[in-house]
């Protein structure tokens, strides 16, 4: 989750006020739906019309903006992922709200919201479930966002290797798909491997 206070640090510093054409909901309603202050709100606002004047974002530059983040590495396909998961209304942009009520779970989220929230970035097909395909995808994108420059020596398979370990800690019934219930038990079951198992690396081979 480094992205996401890099990008709280560029809000915070950017104070320029910009025209927008859409505007937000009320600070007032927002701060009622987030764990976010109304003075948080309004930083976190005009950081976001700085990056998006026309007030929404659409994916192409969602993956423009999430590209400087990884330098070494092709964060378009993981960048895809994530707008998806930001893009609650599955209409092709993000909106200061949209945003902002994904922040807030990522940030000051309960155990259960962000795992409910990674879920729902793992699924990529919105049907309720992981299968082998969609977290392969996953595992996939996220090596290719971290470059070469991090993984230098990673066997071909270690994709699949990573996969397989997912699946034998997740899936709880050995149905070849991985739900809700199962994914939010096994993360609370094994702490260590919480949020960030899907970045943890396959042992280099000696």
């Amino acid at each position: 989750m480094e992205w996401v206070y890099i990008l709280i640090y560029k809000i915070e510093d950017e104070l320029e006020m910009t025209t927008v054409c859409h505007r937000p909901e009320g600070l007032e309603q927002l701060e009622a739906q987030t764990n976010f202050t109304k003075k948080e709100l309004q930083v976190l606002y005009r950081g976001f019309k700085n990056e998006c004047p026309s007030g929404a974002v659409n994916e192409e530059t969602f993956k423009q903006i999430y590209a400087q983040f990884f330098p070494h590495g092709d964060a378009s396909m993981y960048a895809h992922y994530l707008f998806n998961a930001f893009d609650t209304a599955q209409n092709g942009s993000v909106k200061f709200e949209d945003f902002v009520m994904a922040l807030s779970i990522l940030l000051r989220g309960t155990v259960h919201e962000k795992l409910r929230w990674t879920f729902n970035l793992y699924d990529i097909n919105k049907d309720g479930y992981i299968n082998k395909e969609e977290m392969m995808d996953i595992v996939k994108a996220i090596y290719d966002m971290m470059g070469k420059y991090t993984y230098p020596v990673l066997k071909e398979d270690a994709p699949r290797q990573h996969v397989e370990v997912f699946f034998q800690k997740m899936d709880k019934n050995k149905d070849g798909i991985v739900t809700l219930d199962e994914f939010i038990e096994s993360c609370q079951e094994v702490r260590e491997d919480f949020l960030p198992f899907a970045l943890k690396p396959v042992k280099k081979s000696s």
